[in-house]
């Protein structure tokens, strides 16, 4: 046997037979669905537009003025008028009340009665003690001693109380520069101080009264 021998050359009917067989098999497609089409080859329809007429707004609505409140009128009030009422079962004595005097009899009858009257007293008339010019030399008390020696001046401030009979009964100490001149000074006072007496209404009665000595160095 011999095998046959392919060789290069183009048959021309052998290619015409396959087209001839695509062709009728592409066309039994196109009939047995003629409903499919290739996407590709349907244009895209036109796109149409349309103009909507919106509605029109409704008009506002007309604003009205808020009218001001009236006034208000000031309501003259009514009088009041009291009208006597009847207690039934009740007898009034039309006679009118008689109040009685200070001794008890009846009164005239206006309704008044008379009371002692007090005028208010005046204040007490006060006059403060003073120095008894008869004792008037004996009131600067005795240097001290030691304070004379070392040229010491001082002051002292007190407050006495003063009795009816014009004596000094106490002594109180304000202020002193020191012991020496405050011993000093309560040892005159207490013995040899005399006062005209405070009075009251004319009367003498205790009273304070305060006292201020100076200690002084002479230059003699």
């Amino acid at each position: 046997m011999y095998a046959e021998r392919r060789t290069g050359r183009f048959n021309p009917g052998s290619f015409a037979v396959a087209m001839g067989v695509n062709g009728i098999v592409i066309g039994a497609l196109f009939y047995a669905a003629p409903g499919v089409v290739p996407t590709i080859l349907r244009p895209d329809p036109p796109l149409v537009t349309y103009q909507v007429d919106l509605p029109k707004p409704p008009p506002p609505e007309p604003q009205i003025a808020a009218e001001p409140s009236p006034t208000p009128r000031l309501r003259t009030p009514t009088p009041l008028v009291l009208t006597p009422t009847i207690d039934r079962g009740v007898t009034v004595d039309p006679t009118p009340y008689t109040p009685p005097t200070i001794d008890g009899s009846a009164g005239t009858g206006t309704g008044l009665v008379a009371l002692p009257f007090d005028p208010p007293k005046p204040a007490p008339v006060m006059v403060q003690p003073g120095i008894d010019p008869r004792y008037a030399a004996d009131f600067q008390p005795s240097y001290p001693a030691g304070e004379r020696r070392a040229e010491h001046e001082g002051r002292v401030v007190v407050r006495v109380l003063i009795g009816a009979d014009g004596r000094v009964k106490q002594v109180e100490r304000v202020s002193a520069t020191n012991d020496a001149f405050y011993r000093a000074t309560l040892d005159r006072a207490l013995g040899k101080w005399r006062f005209t007496p405070g009075t009251r209404d004319g009367v003498a009665v205790e009273a304070w009264r305060s006292m201020t000595l100076r200690f002084v160095l002479s230059e003699n």
